[in-house]
């Protein structure tokens, strides 16, 4: 089968990448690219993986096309959410870069209408591609750590001054932008917190209105959190996952971007691992090969040979933890 597709947007930090599975995938004819800003779609144009797709004259053209049935969502986050609204609108299928906007009524009125009318929404989280972070979650889910009491996932960049500029949009700075990657894991594993509390702080004073060094705390019943998210660690980067149970804990080893070994710490031999601590190997990926490995599920949904990762729920539960920790909705026991 072939899948027609098509995308909206280029502003994205992962929006070339996304292009490239696209182009790469055996079943993918990619339509062509709309980009709204004259500007960036001059900046892009003839550039990387965008220089011989076609461009449309307007988005009519493209959400218009019925022979469409696809479109990766890949607009700056203050542009996406509205993207994927109009892509669901006209009835097609989203691959939808993270963060699902800071409207939390308008994205829970495009998962409603995607439900209603049996299209897909994919969001961008790659990391659920990732062998180490598969892994960890599979052992999690299974038992093998026992009852999960903490997390912690450390997931920080480096960014310039102009970058801090664009984000600082959004409250919550650098949390807003990064932070849904762990929190997709942490909810994975634990569910919905019952109360989050973030720490937005701009330390750096480069750009005032940014967030730049920032921590989440998620509270559950018998758990806690810990997501940190800086804007001003030194490269490279030293990114890291921990799942602490009862009957042990596993630690995804810095950095985790492409992963090497998992610190497996067992109570007890089980499942044929041994007593007390072990390092696991983790078959490394590039950030491109997680591209494509999101991209080959979405296809795979699709062409019903597979069924979703994550369920709609799911989505909007990231979603949702995302705004109620940086503050664009109220966070309650009850919210």
């Amino acid at each position: 089968m072939t899948i027609r597709m098509a995308q909206y947007g280029t502003g994205h930090g992962h929006a070339e990448g996304k292009l490239l599975s696209m182009l790469n995938h055996p079943e993918v004819d990619v339509v062509g690219v709309f980009e709204p800003n004259e500007e960036r779609r001059k900046q892009v144009q003839g550039t990387g993986a965008y220089e011989h797709v076609h461009w449309f004259k307007d988005v009519d053209e493209m959400l218009g096309d019925p022979s469409i049935v696809a479109v990766s969502s890949e607009g700056w986050n203050v542009e996406s959410l509205d993207f994927s609204e109009a892509i669901v609108n006209a009835g097609k299928h989203v691959w939808y870069d993270k963060p699902a906007g800071q409207d939390w009524p308008q994205w829970q009125r495009v998962v409603a209408r995607a439900q209603a009318d049996g299209t897909y929404i994919q969001m961008g989280y790659m990391f659920r591609y990732h062998n180490g972070f598969r892994q960890i979650a599979a052992w999690s889910r299974a038992g093998l750590l026992g009852t999960i009491h903490s997390v912690r996932a450390h997931m920080s960049t480096n960014l310039s001054n102009a970058q801090r500029e664009v984000i600082s949009v959004h409250q919550g700075g650098i949390f807003y932008d990064l932070a849904g990657h762990m929190l997709d894991q942490v909810v994975w594993l634990l569910g919905r917190p019952l109360r989050t509390t973030g720490f937005l702080h701009n330390h750096s004073g480069a750009v005032p209105a940014f967030a730049d060094n920032t921590l989440g705390v998620l509270e559950y019943e018998q758990a806690l959190a810990f997501v940190d998210i800086s804007a001003l660690e030194p490269r490279p980067m030293a990114r890291r996952f921990e799942v602490y149970g009862s009957f042990g804990s596993a630690i995804l080893l810095e950095p985790f971007e492409p992963g090497h070994a998992i610190r497996l710490c067992l109570e007890e031999a089980a499942d044929g691992y041994a007593k007390g601590e072990q390092l696991i190997p983790v078959t490394p990926q590039s950030r491109q090969e997680l591209y494509d490995l999101e991209m080959a599920a979405f296809v795979d949904v699709l062409a019903g040979r597979r069924p979703p990762d994550r369920l709609p729920e799911h989505e909007l539960l990231v979603q949702e933890t995302l705004l109620r920790t940086t503050g664009h909705i109220a966070d309650a026991l009850t919210a």
